[in-house]
């Protein structure tokens, strides 16, 4: 075979990343993506954040960054009380 010749193409990263786009694009048109469920997609979340932090390459945030995403998920989420109790102060 070509690897065991050397004379094997090696991708750069770029043409690697868009052999990747092309065939993912080419499995939707054809119904053959995989469709995650959200148990899926939150263990994947959970192993490539792990991931990250094992080598070094995490985001590290800051205060303010985690305040402000906080925020945003509250927001999002309806930012209603979720301990099931009144939210008014007496």
């Amino acid at each position: 075979a070509a690897h065991e010749s050397g004379n094997a193409h090696e991708f750069t990263s770029e043409e690697a990343r868009e052999a990747g786009r092309k065939g993912g694009q080419a499995a939707h048109e054809s119904g053959n993506a995989h469709e995650f469920t959200s148990e899926e997609a939150r263990e994947a979340g959970r192993k490539g954040g792990q991931a990250a932090h094992e080598s070094g390459n995490a985001h590290e945030f800051t205060s303010e960054e985690a305040r402000e995403a906080g925020r945003k998920g509250g927001q999002a989420s309806g930012g209603g009380n979720r301990g099931g109790g009144s939210s008014d102060q007496k």
